[in-house]
């Protein structure tokens, strides 16, 4: 009887694990192949790399509002050195343009040419090949079976020392959120105009979008500091936590113009750039409610007065009521003198008595 129940049991769990569907006992090894394959099938251009390192958020279409700039990062500057060395690469440790090189040449992200205009533009028409880009610039190439291979001592990474970045300062409602984000990243290389030497000129190279370059740069780990050579972060942390220093050349405006376009002189173009940062700063201030600095002077300055208004009140109050005090004492002393002073010498007062008339 036991035997014939132990069966029974038996054939019940059976039967149980054929009735589930075959799409919940796969694995999460291979559901992540499955959606990998599904978004590469579609051209999504989200990839393994996406799903594995997760970054920030996307941001949304239609925020209340949004402020876009366009920055020059020089990689001369402390604050973007992370993003230059090793000019070399040394093991596995690459700088920032030549990892985004060889995912370039290895079909891992989408180059867009970088139009006279200066805008970046990701439709299918400004797609740039790799060929084409290796004979602009003369970089040196093997071909394999209609592969392009490049020597990592071919890659004129130590020639890309400023980039292009166009980020966007927005207000999210739905969570309240006042953030930054980096949409779009070009590497410039400075190389003078001809074989004979002479002037160094920008030569910006490419456009790539930074939420498909982001799931790889949260694998490229960098130096985070001068002080503590142990402190590592990736490269879209350091993107995600605005660790870099660029200053604005051009903003997204109704005129369409650069801002060397209408500031002439040098002293201009700097009081333009602190104008655009200072309505960014402002704005986030008045979102919060929060005072402006010389709001805050004059706050402190008033309440500053105020306190030293009621210590003074204070010590007056204090000084009155000490002298009421000591005129008080004052008065008591003299009582108890007048007193003293009535009684006679002997210490003894003097009874007097009347005659009763008769």
């Amino acid at each position: 009887m036991k035997r014939l129940f132990v069966v029974l049991i038996m054939a019940g769990v059976a039967t149980l694990m054929s009735a589930q569907p075959s799409k919940r006992r796969v694995t999460t090894s291979n559901a992540i192949a499955t959606q990998a394959n599904a978004n590469a099938s579609t051209g999504s251009g989200t990839d393994r790399a996406s799903l594995m390192f997760p970054t920030k958020q996307a941001m949304p279409d239609d925020v209340v509002w949004r402020r876009d700039v366009y920055r020059e990062l020089d990689l001369t500057k402390d604050e973007n050195a992370p993003l230059y060395y090793p000019v070399e690469p040394q093991g596995r440790q690459v700088n920032l343009f030549t990892y985004i090189f060889q995912l370039m040449m290895t079909n891992r992200i989408q180059a867009y040419r970088y139009n006279p205009d200066g805008k970046e533009n990701f439709e299918a028409i400004n797609k740039l090949p790799a060929k084409e880009l290796l004979d602009k610039y003369e970089i040196h190439f093997e071909e394999k079976a209609g592969k392009y291979t490049v020597d990592n001592s071919d890659v004129p990474s130590s020639e890309v020392t400023r980039y292009y970045i166009k980020e966007s300062v927005y207000l999210d409602q739905r969570t309240a959120n006042f953030s930054t984000k980096i949409t779009a990243l070009c590497p410039i290389l400075m190389r003078s105009e001809n074989d004979f030497g002479g002037e160094i000129v920008p030569q910006p190279l490419f456009w790539v979008n930074y939420d498909e370059l982001a799931p790889w740069l949260a694998k490229l780990p960098i130096m985070a500091s001068n002080y503590n050579n142990a402190s590592n972060m990736t490269a879209d942390d350091y993107f995600a936590m605005n660790r870099y220093n660029g200053k604005i050349y051009q903003t997204n405006n109704l005129q369409g113009r650069a801002l060397a376009n209408y500031c002439t002189t040098d002293s201009a173009m700097i009081k333009e750039q602190k104008k655009i940062e200072k309505e960014i700063s402002d704005f986030e201030e008045s979102l919060w409610g929060h005072m402006s600095p010389e709001d805050s002077i004059k706050a402190a300055r008033q309440d500053s007065i105020r306190l030293a208004k009621e210590g003074t009140k204070a010590i007056k109050k204090k000084t009155t009521t000490a002298r009421r005090t000591n005129n008080r004492a004052t008065s008591s002393v003299k009582a108890a003198k007048t007193k003293t002073s009535s009684a006679p010498s002997g210490g003894t007062a003097r009874v007097s008595a009347r005659r009763q008339r008769r």
